[in-house]
């Protein structure tokens, strides 16, 4: 069947265009009229490729994605679902993909979602229980016919149609929380995400740098550059570090500051500017244009659109206009000075100073680690003997107690049984990151610290990256993707469930679990019989 926006995006000759619509809190308010009025314009318009729906934005209800997106294809345009993490279990992904699907609701935006901050009588309990990795990888399979175990063996469904993407922030100040965004933006592309879309800022050689990366790391999805039109208010918000994920620097608050004093209050002045990132995204090589925005109208999208095209003739005049750096920060690639862009070289990253500090616990983690959680080294084999003459015996409850009382001291263990410390350099994700991320950062971090506690914790990714990098193994980040927490394993003991080959490390390390000495001598018993 026909998908405008997945043909759009892979059409070289193409901008495709994605309008944001909000749905927000209520059934039949006014904003969910508003939103399907406004479908209904840019299906007629034939000027916009898809509508984006977003999915409980903010951490506050709304109403479903989904249902809005059915309602929206029936108008005769693409809908294009944000599909986010932190309130669904992985059943009900799964059941809430097989209604999109029978839907004809194909086109989905996975992210991990933002932290939830209302909801019914108190706040919302944070689920997270796939990251976007794991949800693109669920997809992917449900796209060639997921298989699963049966009473009378492997069952095999029918294949959806799903046409998934995911989002990676360039925007980032720091080091640390750049590289692990493109760590995970290369995980991302590995699992199966078809496109990618960028986060909300205004830093044209940030924009480029995406580009540049994904050239540099081999990444051929399409990429599509977010832009916001900008009024004051949500400008001092997300100056504020508000909204999390969405960059304004002071220099561009001050700038709408002063054109909010303007009749139309600044409205002409942000539309201009929405333009002009249209002309030089288009300049630059982006795949489409993702447009977003309070209470937009679609007249003002089709202005965008046809200015856009107006001043993409001479877009690198433009980029001056855009020069946006945050204080001190980092940038992947050396600048251009004739454009103001990047170089295709990247950065010296060796000499540049930690993002956080790096202390005794890692560097004794690291020893242990070496000592007996490498397969085949020192008294890995003896710990591998040790757990399975615990497993099912008397002393395993103890056994469990002594590990997690530790782990507790140490690392704030969660006990969840399947234990992520090894692939995040000791730092937790099950309990120093809020989100559970064992994949990588969200987009949500500031200055190096957790979007859940600014100021107050540092983002667990941030910590894990300099701890690597300490030691020249940062690209331990890149390396592998690490399964969803299997909680079967949950509250028993990690040490017995890594050594015997149950967690989610056995099958990349080749774990498997040893015989138990009295099957042995049995066996023995019988070889010699026979």
């Amino acid at each position: 069947m026909e998908n405008k926006f997945k043909e759009s995006l892979l059409d070289k000759n193409t901008l495709s265009v994605t309008w944001e619509l909000v749905p927000g809190r209520g059934a039949r308010e006014q904003q969910q009229e508003s939103a399907l009025a406004a479908a209904e314009q840019a299906a007629q318009g034939n000027k916009v490729h898809a509508l984006t729906i977003t999915d409980n934005p903010g951490g506050n209800p709304a109403m479903l994605a989904d249902y809005l997106g059915m309602e929206i294809l029936k108008l005769g345009i693409e809908p294009l679902v944000h599909f986010t993490c932190k309130d669904k279990s992985r059943n009900q992904m799964e059941s809430q993909l097989y209604a999109l699907d029978r839907a004809g609701v194909r086109n989905l935006l996975v992210m991990t979602g933002d932290y939830p901050v209302t909801g019914f009588k108190g706040r919302s309990k944070p689920v997270f229980d796939l990251d976007p990795i794991h949800t693109l990888e669920l997809i992917g399979q449900m796209n060639e016919g997921l298989v699963v175990p049966g009473l009378k063996g492997p069952i095999k469904f029918q294949p959806s149609d799903f046409f998934a993407g995911a989002a990676v922030s360039p925007f980032k100040a720091t080091e640390a929380e750049q590289m692990i965004q493109y760590f995970k933006l290369k995980k991302k592309v590995d699992a199966g995400a078809q496109f990618i879309v960028t986060q909300v800022g205004y830093d044209a050689r940030k924009f480029h740098e995406v580009l540049q990366f994904a050239k540099l790391a081999g990444i051929n999805v399409p990429i599509v550059g977010n832009i916001y039109i900008l009024p004051y208010g949500a400008a001092k918000t997300m100056n504020a570090n508000n909204i999390p994920g969405c960059v304004v620097t002071d220099k561009l608050l001050a700038e709408i500051d002063k054109e909010r004093t303007a009749p139309d209050k600044g409205l002409e002045a942000r539309l201009l500017r929405a333009a002009k990132m249209y002309a030089f995204m288009k300049g630059m090589g982006f795949a489409g244009v993702h447009i977003g925005g309070h209470n937009i109208k679609y007249e003002q999208v089709e202005f965008i659109i046809e200015k856009g095209e107006e001043l993409s003739k001479n877009w690198l005049d433009l980029v001056h206009e855009f020069d946006y750096p945050q204080p001190n920060g980092f940038y992947y690639f050396e600048r251009d000075p004739e454009t103001g862009l990047n170089t295709d070289r990247p950065v010296n990253r060796e000499n540049l100073p930690l993002d956080a500090p790096v202390h005794f616990v890692y560097k004794m983690s690291r020893f242990v680690h070496k000592m007996i959680f490498e397969p085949g080294k020192n008294f890995f084999g003896l710990m591998q003997k040790i757990s399975n003459a615990v497993e099912g015996s008397s002393v395993e409850k103890a056994f469990h107690g002594f590990e997690h009382i530790n782990k507790v001291m140490l690392y704030d263990c969660k006990d969840c049984g399947d234990c992520a410390l090894p692939d995040l350099a000791y730092v937790c994700p099950m309990s120093q990151c809020p989100k559970n991320q064992r994949n990588g950062a969200c987009e949500g971090s500031y200055n190096g610290w957790c979007e859940v506690y600014p100021n107050e914790r540092k983002c667990a990714w941030v910590k894990a990256y300099a701890r690597l990098k300490q030691y020249k193994e940062e690209s331990q980040l890149d390396a592998y993707r690490v399964p969803p927490c299997n909680w079967d394993l949950y509250q028993t003991s990690s040490w017995i469930n890594f050594y015997l080959g149950k967690d989610h490390s056995a099958e990349r390390l080749g774990i498997k679990k040893p015989e138990k000495k009295k099957q042995a001598t049995e066996q023995n018993k019988t070889s010699t019989s026979a």
